[in-house]
C-alpha cells in the first residue's frame, strides 16, 4: 500500500506528463526546435508563475531569439499555444533554499536540452 507521500508523488509527477507535453506540443506549434525534459520543468517550477518561468527559460537558453521577438511576445504565444493544450499550471515547487531560488530565476543549469541556432518562424502565432 502507497503512503500518502507516494500518491502525491505520483500525482505529481503526472502533472509533469501533462504539462511537459503541453509546452513540448506549443513549441512545436510555433515552430521552436527545443523541447523540455522533467528536470528542466522541475527546475523551472522553482520559478513562481508560468509566464517567469518561459521568460527565464528563454533568457538563460535562447537568448537568441530575444533578439528578434520580445520576452513577452514570445512568452504570450507559447502560454497561448501551451493553454489550448492543458489550462492547468504546475505548482511552485519550493525544495531549494532561497539562495538557490533567487540563483535559479537568473541562470538554472539544466544537464539537457535541445536547441536550434537559427530564429524559429512564428508566422501567425
Amino acid at each position: 500500500m502507497r503512503n500518502a507521500h507516494d500518491q502525491h508523488r505520483t500525482h505529481y509527477e503526472r502533472a509533469i506528463e501533462a504539462q511537459l507535453c503541453a509546452f513540448n506540443s506549443a513549441f512545436a506549434d510555433l515552430g521552436l526546435r527545443f523541447r523540455w525534459d522533467a528536470q528542466t520543468l522541475t527546475s523551472l517550477a522553482t520559478i513562481d508563475g508560468e509566464h517567469a518561468r518561459v521568460v527565464a527559460y528563454l533568457e538563460a537558453h535562447q537568448a537568441h531569439l530575444l533578439n528578434a521577438y520580445s520576452a513577452e511576445f514570445l512568452s504570450a504565444a507559447i502560454l497561448a499555444k501551451k493553454s489550448a493544450h492543458t489550462p492547468e499550471v504546475l505548482p511552485t515547487r519550493i525544495e531549494a533554499s532561497s539562495d538557490a531560488h533567487r540563483s535559479n530565476r537568473s541562470g538554472f543549469s539544466f544537464s539537457q536540452y535541445f536547441a536550434d541556432d537559427g530564429v524559429p518562424a512564428l508566422a501567425g502565432a
